[in-house]
């Protein structure tokens, strides 16, 4: 299959959206989309991004039954407890492949995975860089905070150097990684950046992520007011800091010039930096099993599995 082959027909049929109002059901609103009060601190960047979920869910109007979202340990990982939707809070690091599971075998369902950076990228990045090289279908937000938060106040893979911590208390001396150039390097085909203080490019980003057949990343810087008050102030115009958006001209199918930009110091630049259709892990095990099946057709499945059964014996 090419970059460019079209998603199978029974694909498009369950991923597509229903207009509001031709089903005979109830437009879905805001209040139907909450479930628990969020339980973040004051000020806790992770509220806008749930704020900018939940207005995407109901601009877009999927069904309640088709919306799951899937996360792992910390602060930003309460997620799933805040949306009246299936959803799933795994263990530390394991989120991608609970969510890999939930999106080959329920390929109607809409698969969102909301992570942290310690989570992410930490005891989590192994299968970071498997999922995203094998183009599962589903998005992924990480809430960058550039610390541990939900422990107090520890370096994460994202603490810039001379960060002071619990764990580093005369500065992080490791250098951090970039998420934008591990994902790009995993082979991610959508790779974006945004901040929790621009709710309309947030909202951007993630109806991108949305539409996009393939695995969707973006980061989202998202302060951490208790433990690293300040992080993103050189992004943010109104603390006299720069939001600069990709360049007009950036080509998304070139990975090169999305290395490049990813590679800009910080503040750096905000929006999709990659984006290319490449064939998704469900789209290869369903050419794989047609295949299989194509010298049993006529079978049926449990036909089929006696019949392996039989040559164990």
């Amino acid at each position: 299959m090419s970059e460019t082959t079209a998603v199978p027909q029974e694909k498009v049929a369950a991923f597509a959206v229903t207009p509001a109002g031709t089903t005979g059901r109830k437009p879905l609103t805001k209040k139907d989309l909450v479930a628990d009060h969020p339980t973040w601190c004051p000020g806790c960047g992770d509220f806008s991004v749930l704020a900018i979920f939940l207005k995407m869910l109901e601009k877009r109007q999927l069904e309640h039954e088709k919306i799951t979202t899937v996360s792992g340990i910390g602060c930003s990982s309460r997620f799933p407890y805040f949306v009246q939707a299936h959803g799933a809070h795994f263990i530390h690091g394991r989120t991608l492949p609970f969510a890999t599971g939930v999106a080959l075998t329920r390929p109607d369902l809409h698969v969102f995975v909301f992570s942290g950076d310690g989570d992410a990228f930490s005891i989590g990045g192994n299968h970071f860089t498997h999922t995203a090289r094998k183009n599962v279908p589903l998005t992924m937000v990480v809430m960058d905070n550039q610390v541990y938060g939900l422990t107090k106040k520890q370096t994460s893979p994202t603490s810039p150097i001379g960060y002071r911590s619990k764990t580093d208390v005369t500065g992080a001396v490791d250098r951090p990684i970039n998420p934008l150039k591990q994902a790009l390097a995993a082979g991610a085909t959508f790779v974006a950046r945004t901040t929790h203080t621009n709710p309309n490019h947030m909202l951007q980003m993630m109806e991108a992520a949305f539409d996009h057949p393939g695995f969707s990343f973006i980061q989202c810087l998202s302060e951490c007011v208790e433990f690293y008050e300040g992080a993103f102030d050189a992004t943010n115009p109104r603390k006299g800091g720069q939001f600069n958006t990709v360049p007009a001209d950036h080509d998304v199918t070139n990975e090169a010039a999305a290395y490049k930009l990813a590679d800009e110091p910080f503040p750096g630049y905000f929006g999709i930096f990659y984006q290319v259709r490449r064939p998704t892990k469900y789209e290869v095990e369903q050419r794989l099993i047609e295949q299989a099946r194509k010298p049993l057709q006529g079978l049926a499945s449990w036909q089929i599995l006696q019949k392996s059964f039989d040559k164990m014996r």
